[in-house]
């Protein structure tokens, strides 16, 4: 019968493979790095192949570690929320949340809601993790989950607090030296931020009479919240909520031409529903996000 690797060996392939390299890894395993390598040393004996090559471009996976990867994932992720589980019993109301949002979301908006949530809760902990791609709430890759779109999933508990307005913003320093536009054929004369190489759906919303391309920009990153520091630096043109253009003093661009517009939703598993701890920060959070996404622009 195959021997079945130790947990402890799988959970070193996994840093590795998220990590990219040993000394990496080892940091987030919080082992030194001879102690991760000789957990892959031993996996590799166990399975009789190897799961790593070097290369001059670093660290590579073989066919053999990106198998493992996405059972590798599951697992992570079920041993974490087990671990969350554990603590929440163990505390009643109190334990571990993980929260998933966007980039933007979770700079700009979510730091003064955790705070009052917090206050209000002081035995609960937030795991706070920020992307703009979709956390796998199926999987409990977080517990609840604020997202800018309509959840597809049906093994979902959601709710719509609202719709989050979009516009150009810029900085007053920056209307002083270069102007305010007064329509759609100035904005393309003046300093632009914006995408490079992974345009959201948003951008097709808008229409500016020439087509919108990376090289319309004159700064072009796929990090919103670079895009944001940017636009509050003074470097040009860009688009945020106006909730953030508002609470950062920027002064709106062209505010009647257009508006974007962004759902936003809170979502947690349904079999989480009773849960204390996860309805206390899902109640919390549809209620401030709403108050939020109410404010008058």
């Amino acid at each position: 019968m195959p021997h079945t690797p130790d947990w402890d060996l799988l959970q070193s392939l996994h840093a590795v493979l998220e990590a990219g390299s040993f000394s990496a890894a080892a940091k987030i395993r919080r082992l030194t790095q001879p102690t991760l390598g000789r957990h892959i040393d031993q996996l590799e004996r166990q399975l009789g192949a190897p799961l790593f090559l070097r290369s001059p471009r670093g660290l590579q996976p073989t066919d053999l570690a990106l198998a493992f990867l996405p059972h590798l994932a599951d697992m992570y992720a079920a041993a974490s929320a087990a671990g969350r589980d554990a603590t929440g019993v163990a505390s009643g109301e109190g334990g571990v949340v993980r929260l998933a949002a966007s980039e933007i979301v979770g700079i700009e908006v979510l730091p003064e809601i955790l705070a009052g949530f917090h206050d209000a809760h002081p035995g609960i902990d937030v795991e706070l993790t920020l992307s703009n791609k979709l956390e796998d709430l199926t999987r409990r890759d977080a517990d609840v989950a604020v997202r800018m779109s309509r959840p597809t999933q049906n093994s979902l508990v959601a709710k719509k607090v609202g719709d989050l307005k979009l516009g150009f913003y810029a900085t007053a320093d920056y209307i002083a030296r270069k102007g305010q536009p007064q329509g759609f054929e100035d904005l393309t004369r003046h300093t632009l931020i914006g995408f490079d190489r992974n345009f959201p759906e948003l951008v097709n919303q808008l229409n500016i009479g020439v087509p919108i391309t990376r090289d319309l920009f004159a700064l072009r990153t796929d990090n919103d919240a670079a895009q944001l520091a940017a636009l509050k630096a003074g470097f040009g043109i860009g688009v945020c909520q106006h909730q953030v253009g508002r609470r950062n003093n920027l002064v709106p661009v062209l505010p009647g031409a257009f508006s974007f517009k962004l759902e936003v939703w809170i979502c947690m598993h349904e079999t989480l529903r009773g849960t204390p701890r996860i309805r206390l920060m899902f109640d919390y959070l549809a209620r401030t996000l709403g108050d939020y996404v109410a404010e008058v622009p």
